[in-house]
C-alpha cells in the first residue's frame, strides 16, 4: 500500500515511517514549508531519505497559509485563551496539501504521527475524513500507545537518527511565519518561571528598544502596506513579526485544556499581537455598534471552531461568510506605538469612517 504521511521529521513522524514500513507501506512523506526554520527542512529532507521513504515532497506553502489561513483569522481577529492561535491555523493546510500529494501518487491510505494528546489528531483526522472519505487514515504513534520512553527505543532499534540524538528537547517547539509555540519539558512546572532562553522570535521587554512608532494600511481587512511600503503578503507578516519581536511585543501563556487535564505553553506572536488589535479599532471607526457586537460574538464561536480543527465545517464557513461581508469597508491606515513589550494604537484613518466632523 502507498501511504502519504503529514511529516514533520521529528521524533513522532520519524518513528511513524518505520511504523508504516513494519506494515508493508511504500511511505510518501509530505513537509509542508510554513516558514519554520530552513536548517529544519533540510535536517527533516535528510532524516526522510535516510529512513529510505518511497518519495519525499516539500511543499512551499507560507504565502497559501498566509492567503487562505491567517488573513481570514485576522479578519475574524481569533484569538482563543487569551492567545494568538498559531499551531491550530495549520493542520488542516498539512492535512489539505498530505490529501493532495496522496491523490497525485494514488495512495489509498494518510497518515499522521500525532499522539492520543492534544488536539492535532483531531484535526487531521477531521480533514482526512471530510475532504477525502475515500482514504483509509492510520495514526500509527496514537494507535501503538507508545510513550516517548518508548518510541526513543524504538527509535534506537530500527535505525531512526533524530536531530541532537535521542536526549529529550527541553521543549517542543511549533514555528510558522505567524508565531511560535513552546510547550513541555519545563514548562510542566507551572511554579516556575520560564527560562528567557525559551524565547526566539521576542527581545525581552527590558532590553527592547525605547519607542518606535509604525503605520499599517490595510484594504478589506487584510494588511497591505508596512509604513507605506507594498511587501508580498509573506514578507509583510515577517516584518511586522519582526519589528514586533525586537520590541518585545507578543509573548504570552495559555492554560491549554485536554479534557480532564491542562498543559501551559508559552506563545510567541508578535505579528498577531499588533495585527489584530490594529484591525479592531479600525473596524471600531468603520462599523456600526451593532455590527460590533454582533461580530465580536461570532467571533469567539469561531474561534472555538478553528482550535478545535473544525476549520471546514459548515458552520465555520458560514461565520466566516459573515466575517467577509463585515470587512468590505475595513480599509484604512493604523499608527501603532511599540514601547518595550507595549503597544498602543496612536491614530488611525479610513475613507469608510462613521465618524464625522461635528461643524
Amino acid at each position: 500500500m502507498k501511504v502519504a504521511l503529514a511529516y514533520s521529521g521529528g521524533l513522532d513522524t520519524s518513528v511513524a515511517v518505520r511504523l508504516l514500513q513494519g506494515r508493508g507501506g511504500d511511505v510518501i512523506t509530505v513537509l509542508l514549508d510554513m516558514g519554520q526554520p530552513h536548517e529544519e527542512i533540510l535536517d527533516a529532507e535528510e532524516r526522510a531519505g535516510k529512513l529510505g521513504v518511497y518519495k519525499h515532497y516539500t511543499v512551499d506553502a507560507k504565502a497559501e497559509f498566509i492567503r487562505d489561513y491567517v488573513f481570514p483569522a485576522i479578519k475574524a481577529n481569533l484569538q482563543h485563551e487569551g492567545c494568538f492561535l498559531t499551531p491550530a491555523l495549520t493542520r488542516p493546510l498539512i492535512a489539505l496539501k498530505t490529501i493532495e500529494i496522496a491523490e497525485k501518487e494514488s495512495a489509498s491510505v494518510v497518515a499522521h504521527g500525532a499522539t492520543k494528546m492534544g488536539n492535532d489528531q483531531f484535526v487531521y483526522e477531521r480533514v482526512f475524513k471530510t475532504r477525502a472519505p475515500q482514504l483509509e487514515v492510520l495514526a500509527p504513534i496514537r494507535d501503538t500507545g507508545m510513550t516517548r520512553k518508548e518510541e526513543v527505543e524504538y527509535a534506537k532499534k530500527y535505525g531512526v537518527l533524530l536531530p541532537g540524538g535521542y536526549k529529550r528537547p527541553l521543549y517542543s517547539v511549533d514555528v510558522n511565519v505567524y508565531g511560535r509555540a513552546v510547550s513541555g519539558g519545563a514548562l510542566k512546572n507551572f511554579n516556575v518561571k520560564p527560562d528567557e532562553d525559551i524565547y526566539a522570535l521576542t527581545t525581552s521587554p527590558d532590553k527592547a528598544p525605547d519607542v518606535e512608532t509604525i503605520k499599517i494600511e490595510f484594504k478589506g481587512g487584510c494588511p497591505t502596506k508596512l509604513d507605506g511600503k507594498k511587501m508580498d503578503d509573506v514578507e509583510l507578516i515577517k516584518e511586522i513579526g519582526m519589528v514586533g519581536g525586537r520590541h518585545g511585543i507578543g509573548r504570552a501563556s495559555v492554560m491549554h485544556g485536554r479534557t480532564t487535564l491542562k498543559s501551559l505553553a508559552i506563545i510567541e506572536a508578535p505579528a498577531p499581537a499588533i495585527l489584530i488589535p490594529a484591525h479592531m479599532e479600525l473596524e471600531r471607526l468603520v462599523l456600526t455598534n451593532d455590527e460590533l457586537r454582533f461580530k465580536r460574538d461570532i467571533e469567539g464561536k469561531l474561534s472555538q471552531l478553528v482550535h478545535e480543527g473544525l476549520w471546514f465545517d459548515p458552520l465555520t464557513e458560514d461565520l466566516f461568510a459573515f466575517v467577509d461581508k463585515t470587512q468590505e469597508n475595513v480599509t484604512g491606515e493604523v499608527s501603532v506605538e511599540l514601547r518595550k513589550g507595549e503597544f498602543r494604537v496612536t491614530a488611525k484613518n479610513s475613507p469608510y469612517t462613521l465618524c464625522k466632523e461635528v461643524i
